[in-house]
């Protein structure tokens, strides 16, 4: 496996260098960066790393800008000494977000997350390759990290009954029916969510298939979906230029 260290504390990468190591003696580091300017221009130049370990404050600034940069399906480890970037980080192909100092235990569990990850898009490109015609390969959001209170928490994407957008704010609605502000458009969500699982009504409301209790006809052609969240039942509308393809996608 080849990775790529983006760190500007020099204590801190040799550490993590080391730490890998001893994780893996096979893992080749790549190179260790310590700017968001200098990591672009790698990334422009050589080939893309198997993951890239991102600490968030560079020399230069923050590290999003180099996302930007990096192919898609590229898995990047944060780390850093604060925990309130994780919000912003977990919007991008983060398999995990790692706090300093970085244990080997710490480090160990995202590795095998991260091979857990790879193993299953290896095994769709091996099925897809011996005997049925080849697809895309998408890796869909599995968990959501919210704001409870004063700390941070998941909900996990099985659990989400819906959600929703009021304003400029959308929401996500839990299946107990707990609601939690999120920094995704429902156009994003609509890309990153598994479309076998949710479906967006209208223009304000993505529900998942798990929520649905009951659905009528309304006027003007369109249909009423009832969703069940905890012991609060919500109703969305189906547009009536969404009545179809809704139908299908109920119907698969």
């Amino acid at each position: 496996m080849k990775v790529l260290i983006v760190e500007d504390e020099p204590l801190a990468a040799e550490r993590l260098r080391l730490v890998l190591s001893a994780y893996d003696p096979a893992i080749e580091v790549l190179d260790m960066l310590d700017s968001v300017q200098g990591t672009k221009e790698w990334l422009a130049r050589k080939p893309a790393p198997d993951l890239i370990f991102l600490d968030i404050e560079l020399a230069d600034g923050r590290c999003f800008p180099i996302l930007t940069s990096l192919q898609p399906d590229c898995p990047v480890i944060f780390t850093t000494a604060y925990d309130h970037f994780a919000l912003e980080a977990f919007q991008h192909f983060s398999v995990d977000y790692l706090l300093k100092p970085i244990s080997a235990e710490s480090l160990a569990k995202a590795l095998n997350r991260y091979h857990s990850i790879t193993s299953r898009k290896t095994n769709s490109v091996l099925s897809n390759t011996f005997g049925n015609p080849p697809i895309a390969i998408r890796q869909f959001k599995n968990r959501f990290m919210v704001k409870i209170g004063n700390r941070l928490g998941f909900v996990e994407t099985q659990d989400i009954a819906y959600f929703y957008a009021e304003g400029k704010t959308v929401f996500l609605v839990s299946r107990e029916g707990q609601k939690y502000p999120i920094d995704f458009t429902l156009e994003k969500l609509e890309e990153i969510l598994d479309p076998a699982r949710f479906f967006r009504f209208n223009r304000k409301v993505i529900g998942g298939v798990g929520a649905i209790r009951d659905i009528r006809t309304y006027l003007n052609s369109r249909l009423r979906i009832c969703l069940v969240a905890g012991n609060q039942n919500d109703e969305a509308i189906v547009s009536r230029e969404r009545v179809q393809a809704f139908r299908q996608w109920a119907d698969a």
